[in-house]
């Protein structure tokens, strides 16, 4: 069975092996001992949180575990509120408008225009899965879980959440957008500047072009690529915007990729989950659609499964996913859909 639960210092082996296998642009999953046992710590302090206080960017780090191998397979997390003291930068997308009425001449010129957020948002990130288990909905029952204990615990996180999603990036780790701005400030090539920008982000603020930048003015391969996403990407992409997420115009400063967005209470997840009872815990299988669930509790777990309803409210779980959610009879689990019902059903 698969089954999510935060990460534990003891997952650092295969967290590195995990790592290993990802291409460029994964910032947040970065293939470094020391930078990965640092993202544990911050997600075991995370979720130490106290109940009842504000977003103060707290991190949370799930990863999917094969409990027939004991193989930690994927990797998501969430952080409460991004900003403060180092911010959140991004390009938003412009359109500056040049006239002559002279020349009875008017220009309508898309510009890059440098965002510094210092106050939030809630991001979503870290969102990757072993190629062997890429399938049955592995993938989405892996991101969509963090909605649930998002809708579990609302207040732990900022009422807007984004997700920077990789941009084009060829096999190499070259970035045509990031040559074509970065590397001439940086003077540095995109997989190192990636990789920096996780240990310390106070180098873009010292080398970052304030002023914004006219997006024809940069070369046809760069312009093509700007809001565009990886091609493995893609399904994360979909299904984002399956629960509610857009694009508004922000893209990544390294690499272009698209900044999408939603807010918090608007996820189809969070607005559309179900907190009820266990009802029922039975040996037989059960015949459903698929659905996402977890425990209601800080020790946090969650998996996809089949579920029975009693008629009045409570759910009926098979003794597999009740003993994964470590839950009896009587205790509260949150689930939903693990797609979205199509309109007009």
């Amino acid at each position: 069975m698969l089954l999510i639960r935060p990460v534990r210092h003891e997952d650092i082996d295969q967290l590195l092996e995990l790592a290993g296998l990802a291409t460029f642009g994964l910032t947040t999953l970065p293939n470094n001992q020391k930078l990965l046992e640092r993202r544990i710590h911050d997600s075991l302090r995370g979720f130490e949180k106290v109940e009842g206080e504000q977003p103060r960017g707290e991190s949370y780090l799930f990863v999917m575990d094969d409990t027939d191998t004991g193989k930690v397979i994927g990797t998501s997390g969430v952080v409460s509120k991004v900003g403060g003291f180092l911010p959140f930068y991004a390009y938003r997308i412009e359109t500056t408008v040049h006239e002559s009425k002279t020349l009875n001449v008017r220009k309508e010129i898309l510009t890059l225009h440098l965002v510094m957020e210092h106050n939030g948002p809630c991001e979503i990130g870290s969102l990757f899965l072993h190629p062997d288990y890429r399938k049955g909905g592995n993938g989405r029952t892996l991101s969509l879980v963090r909605f649930l204990f998002i809708a579990e615990y609302p207040e732990f996180f900022d009422p807007e959440v984004i997700a920077e999603l990789r941009g084009v990036i060829d096999e190499r780790g070259r970035s045509a957008f990031w040559d074509a701005i970065g590397k001439h400030f940086f003077d540095l090539e995109f997989p190192k500047a990636d990789y920096l920008s996780v240990v310390n982000k106070e180098f873009i603020g010292d080398l970052m072009p304030r002023h914004s930048i006219y997006i024809p003015l940069l070369p046809k391969g760069a312009q093509e690529i700007i809001g565009k996403v990886h091609k493995y990407t893609e399904p994360a992409l979909k299904i984002l915007q399956g629960e509610g997420f857009r694009f508004h115009d922000m893209v990544d400063i390294f690499e272009a990729g698209p900044v999408v967005s939603c807010p918090r209470d608007e996820i189809r997840t969070v607005c559309e989950s179900i907190r009820a009872s266990v009802a029922q815990v039975i040996n037989e299988p059960i015949d459903s659609p698929r659905y996402v669930i977890s425990n209601a509790r800080r020790e946090f777990r969650a998996c996809q499964c089949n579920l029975a309803f009693d008629g009045v409210g409570g759910v009926i779980l098979t003794s597999t996913v009740a003993e994964a959610l470590n839950v009896n009879v009587g205790d509260n689990v949150r689930y939903a859909t693990l797609r979205p019902e199509k309109k007009g059903q």
